[in-house]
């Protein structure tokens, strides 16, 4: 088996709540922002290759980390929520100790976008200087909508068995329409690097999630990308789409792809959105270098 490739330039060691965990860090020579990068349920870090590619050669430091419960296990076990909301804080020291004064751009893919809109929402996102947000296929609510009954018994499952296996069909083939990065996908859960179960305590804390979210307003602030597939057999693109545009029309830079999967920043055509979001990066970054300029003049 060819091992699967990310193309990271470095790969440290971070301490997290559950275990140390993998960050990996796309980093060009010449520096003039950085994305932190919080990869779907599932998945792992390396999943950000395509964004941390393409970015680098745009002087963008990209760098994500296995969030708690991910990466080299095959079953997730995770029940806490709030632990992905530490991975975002914890990614972010490092930024504010590693690349000090570069403008920060939280993304978020799937249910990395679930947490980046809950990170956003909380408290600790004022302790941070973050210039937008940029969203794929945010995992709001569930493609398939699950009965209310089976909501109610995974809160009684996720308290009586929260490590059992949830019985679910594979959906890895229907991620996106790239075959490479599919079949990279199947080589990372042989490998267990990509989990391919989740757990009743998991699923449990996904849905609680979903169900907060819809009762908070959009924030105010923030300028947020967002890339919904038309495609999706993951993630509900209506719901998510009604709920960003909760956010104020200035705020929102929304994208609609229609033949595209679940996971557009691994699409066919992903250079073609990853320079649309370029753009809208130098539009937010261009105020601030105008204003350097005028300081130093």
């Amino acid at each position: 088996m060819t091992l699967p490739s990310y193309l990271e330039d470095q790969l440290i060691s971070l301490p997290g709540t559950d275990r140390q965990r993998t960050l990996r860090i796309w980093n060009p020579t010449g520096r003039k922002a950085l994305i932190v990068g919080i990869h779907g349920g599932m998945s792992h870090s390396g999943d950000y290759a395509t964004v941390g590619e393409f970015f680098k050669s745009r002087d963008i430091v990209t760098l994500s980390v296995d969030l708690a419960g991910h990466g080299e296990q095959k079953r997730i076990l995770l029940t806490d929520f709030d632990a992905f909301l530490d991975d975002v804080e914890a990614m972010l020291e490092f930024a504010a100790t590693r690349f000090p004064a570069l403008p920060v751009f939280i993304t978020g893919h799937s249910m990395g976008g679930l947490i980046a809109a809950h990170f956003a929402l909380s408290e600790r996102a004022q302790r941070w200087q973050v210039r937008g947000m940029i969203l794929s296929s945010p995992y709001f609510a569930n493609a398939i909508p699950v009965p209310r009954v089976l909501v109610v018994l995974s809160g009684i499952l996720s308290t009586l068995l929260p490590r059992a296996k949830v019985p679910m069909e594979s959906v890895t083939n229907v991620l996106t329409r790239d075959p490479e990065i599919t079949m990279r996908h199947h080589q990372d859960e042989a490998l267990q690097r990509r989990a391919s179960e989740a757990s009743f305590g998991f699923g449990h804390a996904l849905l609680e999630a979903q169900a907060r979210l819809r009762k908070h307003g959009a924030w105010k602030q923030l300028p947020v990308f967002a890339a919904i597939a038309g495609n999706d057999k993951l993630a509900d693109s209506a719901v998510a789409i009604e709920w960003l545009k909760k956010i104020d029309g200035h705020l929102l830079t929304l994208r609609h792809f229609p033949e595209h999967f679940h996971e557009n920043f691994n699409e066919p055509d992903r250079d073609l959105l990853f320079a649309d979001i370029l753009a809208w990066m130098n539009a937010l970054l261009e105020p601030a270098s105008q204003m350097a300029t005028g300081d130093r003049a």
